[in-house]
Order: C-alpha cells, then sequence, then structure tokens
C-alpha cells in the first residue's frame, strides 16, 4: 500500500514539476496546439497539447532519446509499455494511457518514407577491377 501511494506520490510530483517548469519559460499546454510540428528545446521531443503528460510519464525513468530512436504503431507503443510494465516497474498509467499512446502513435509512427529504398539498378554494365 505505502509502495503504491508512494508511486503516485512521484508520479504527481514530476507532472506538477513540469507543470511548473513550462509555467516558468510562458509555455502552457494549451498554447502549444498550433506548435504540433515544433520540438522541445530540452527533450527534443514533438510538442504538442498532450507533451506534458508524456514527458512527466515518460521522462522520469529513461531518456527521451528512447522515444526518439523507434518508431512503433500504436499496438508496438503499447506493447513496449506493457513490457516495461512487466520487466522494469513502470507504473500502471491509469487514464493518461490512452494519452501516451496517441501521442506516440502521432509523432513517432512508422514513417514509410524515411525507411523506402532506392530503385532498383536498370541496364547496368558491371565489369572486373583490375588488380
Amino acid at each position: 500500500m505505502i509502495k503504491n501511494l508512494l508511486l503516485v506520490i512521484c508520479a504527481v510530483g514530476l507532472f506538477v514539476a513540469a507543470m511548473q517548469r513550462e509555467h516558468t519559460y510562458g509555455v502552457n499546454p494549451s498554447s502549444t496546439q498550433g506548435l504540433a510540428d515544433s520540438v522541445d528545446a530540452e527533450t527534443g521531443l514533438a510538442l504538442d497539447p498532450n507533451f506534458t503528460i508524456v514527458k512527466a510519464q515518460c521522462t522520469g525513468c529513461h531518456s527521451p532519446k528512447l522515444i526518439l530512436q523507434h518508431r512503433f504503431t500504436r499496438d508496438e507503443w503499447l506493447s513496449k509499455i506493457r513490457w516495461m510494465q512487466r520487466n522494469h516497474k513502470l507504473w500502471d498509467l491509469g487514464e493518461t494511457e490512452k494519452t501516451v499512446l496517441d501521442y506516440l502513435a502521432k509523432h513517432y509512427a512508422p514513417n514509410q518514407a524515411a525507411y523506402s529504398r532506392r530503385e532498383a539498378l536498370r541496364n547496368v554494365k558491371w565489369y572486373k577491377l583490375e588488380k
């Protein structure tokens, strides 16, 4: 019971700290709606109305670079969350889980253009290199 209470207190503390930091720098979640294509200078994460919730839930345990380097579908992000809950004691995200998944699926989904290959070579005349 005390463990759960401490986890809730820590999560709320992280959320409040993130909100205070954004308030200090003149940014609040409602003003970021037009900045969806921008990124946060501190974390590199996409700015969005749900940015502070994602930052509070995710960066308390790991670097935002772990998010930035991956591109997953919504189901794959959910499986990563479940894996962290099973293996790394990630707390239950509760009502914020949908918000976190919406954010990740919107900004860090697979991008086919980024992974496309060039067109196959045609009519190539190969030759042997001489020694």
